[in-house]
């Protein structure tokens, strides 16, 4: 109880909370790195993710990479490219990446591929197009699944990225692995709580926007 006190107060004091080495700075490096990571990520992962479920194609082959790159261990991976690249982003971010794009990926592809085929079967009676057809049905009607694909993996990087400052990146994690060299369980546990914070923000943005996505479906 008294390490929960500690931490608290040690959040709530203003000499902690602003500088270049502060909680707003070191937040503000934890968002834009998971920003970065599921923008890379949904560039790889929706386009894949599209076509596979709109053609009906290497299902099996997306399942078993999927599964197969969840069960990576992400500290192994940073720490493998990290060897290889040397210190700095690149080695967290490509990790993080490595971590993000299967949800992304099974989000986009669950989206189209669960859309009622009487739906589409009624599109393409219509005239539509193969691209018409996934561009005005397919897309649209799986916004809210591949939101949640989205969400899911915002959280893996949220939980995750403390990692970059293991290969001296930023973020909330310059203040964990200091804590843990040092046994200083105040500033360990004042650091999972901004984590946790942040998550759950996050958390709730991506569920508002999900519901709102999801109403505007039911509307249209």
């Amino acid at each position: 109880m008294n390490y929960l006190m500690e931490a608290l107060q040690w959040i709530a004091d203003p000499a902690n909370r602003y500088g270049d080495t502060g909680i707003l700075a070191r937040m503000g490096e934890h968002v834009l790195y998971t920003v970065l990571v599921l923008g890379i990520a949904a560039l790889i992962g929706i386009p894949i993710g599209y076509a596979i479920g709109h053609f009906h194609r290497g299902r099996g082959i997306v399942v078993a990479s999927t599964g197969a790159a969840r069960a990576l261990p992400t500290l192994g991976i940073l720490t493998l490219i990290g060897v290889v690249v040397g210190i700095g982003l690149v080695a967290p971010l490509a990790a993080l990446v490595v971590l993000a794009t299967p949800s992304v990926l099974a989000g986009a592809y669950s989206g189209v591929e669960n859309v009622d085929r009487t739906t589409v079967d009624a599109a393409r009676a219509q005239g539509m197009s193969q691209w018409q057809v996934l561009t005005r049905v397919e897309i649209p009607l799986g916004l809210p699944l591949l939101i949640s694909g989205l969400r899911s993996a915002c959280l893996q990087v949220v939980a995750t990225a403390t990692l970059a400052a293991y290969v001296g990146g930023g973020g909330l994690g310059r203040f964990l692995f200091p804590a843990i060299n040092t046994y200083n369980y105040t500033l360990m546990l004042a650091a999972s709580i901004l984590v946790m914070i942040l998550a759950v923000v996050l958390d709730a943005c991506f569920a508002f926007g999900e519901r709102l996505v999801r109403w505007g479906v039911r509307s249209s």
